[in-house]
């Protein structure tokens, strides 16, 4: 089992992550970290994890933590994914890792000196309703692919929350807009080369609330609107000349029970629906990263198990929501994604 130690009692990890751990078939939560000491040793014993600290150091310097995950907010997910990876730590990190795709470059550094494992947690890759998606399209369902389209919203104006505070790395683009990016990515094995975007900032809260946003892949067109201050909301078609295919809880699918993908072909005679139960992707996520620790202690010695999210993805893909800023700073005009 791969022994984890959490940084910090947010409300991500108490929800959906540390839960999910505890049901890996190769994973368990060993011991949570807090700058207060109290809540951390009540949610130890919550998770019946052995041990718990009052400071972040000091699980870190902990020799029976073999890897540490990071809900802390946006702000400090780099900074603190540098320092368990210089201390030997395997990292999964929640998303966004960073707020500008160049700064993942210090901590790609830091993983390959050290030889661990470190992923950001796009948990949503790891769910088979994505891997369908992508089987769909590549025998070519859909025919050539032409345009996608999706959505992603909540309501969210408490002040006093994270995503609505820029000190914290708070707004709508790092939380929610880079899963339209991702599963179109990840489906497709595709890049952007350009984007046009509109973004709105809230005149307190001074973070993103929404972003219109197009992207340009070449041979095909992305297109998708996100929001931190509209009813929730979410979807991701994929629009082909024979067909096309939707996904009807694209992200969230464990909020949504029986998350379902349908494919439709060219005049609406047929409908072909796959569905998708009593699937926990936080889990499958869990899985996928404690393999790839094993692997690379075991077997290669580096980190190559092409089943996790790497860095050099995550790189790619903050690279987009840098140009969406970008092109929305400049009033919608045309930016290119490096």
């Amino acid at each position: 089992m791969i022994r984890f130690g959490i940084l910090s009692t947010a409300a991500i990890g108490v929800k959906h992550t540390l839960p999910a751990i505890q049901q890996s078939r190769y994973a368990r939560v060993t011991a949570i970290a807090s700058r207060d000491a109290k809540k951390a040793a009540k949610l130890a014993a919550t998770l019946n994890a052995p041990l718990s600290f009052g400071t972040y150091e000091e699980l870190l310097a902990c020799e029976g933590i073999d890897a540490v995950y990071i809900p802390l907010p946006t702000s400090h997910h780099l900074e603190w994914a540098i320092k368990a990876a210089t201390a030997g730590k395997h990292v999964l990190v929640e998303k966004p890792l960073a707020l500008k795709a160049k700064d993942i470059q210090k901590l790609i550094k830091v993983r390959d000196k050290h030889n661990v494992v470190v992923s950001e947690a796009f948990m949503v890759t790891y769910h088979p309703q994505w891997l369908k998606v992508r089987e769909l399209l590549d025998k070519g369902k859909i025919g050539e692919l032409k345009h996608t389209q999706g959505a992603f919203s909540y309501y969210n104006v408490d002040k006093k929350n994270m995503r609505n505070r820029p000190e914290l790395g708070g707004g709508a683009l790092p939380d929610i807009g880079v899963y339209p990016t991702v599963v179109t990515r990840f489906v497709t094995g595709k890049e952007p080369v350009r984007v046009q975007a509109s973004v709105d900032y809230d005149p307190n809260f001074e973070t993103d609330r929404y972003a219109s946003v197009k992207a340009d892949f070449t041979d095909f067109e992305l297109s998708f609107y996100i929001s931190t201050q509209m009813a929730l909301r979410q979807t991701m078609v994929f629009h082909g000349t024979k067909g096309f295919i939707e996904v009807n809880a694209p992200f969230n699918s464990n909020i949504y029970e029986g998350s379902v993908v349908q494919l439709h072909n060219a005049d609406h005679s047929e409908c072909q629906t796959f569905s998708f139960t009593h699937i926990n992707q936080y889990t499958l996520q869990a899985d996928a990263f404690a393999q790839a620790i094993m692997q690379t202690e075991t077997v290669t010695g580096k980190s190559s198990a092409p089943t996790i999210f790497t860095l050099e993805d995550s790189v790619l893909n903050q690279q987009v929501i840098d140009a969406v800023y970008g092109s929305g700073k400049t009033d919608g005009k045309w930016k290119k994604v490096l």
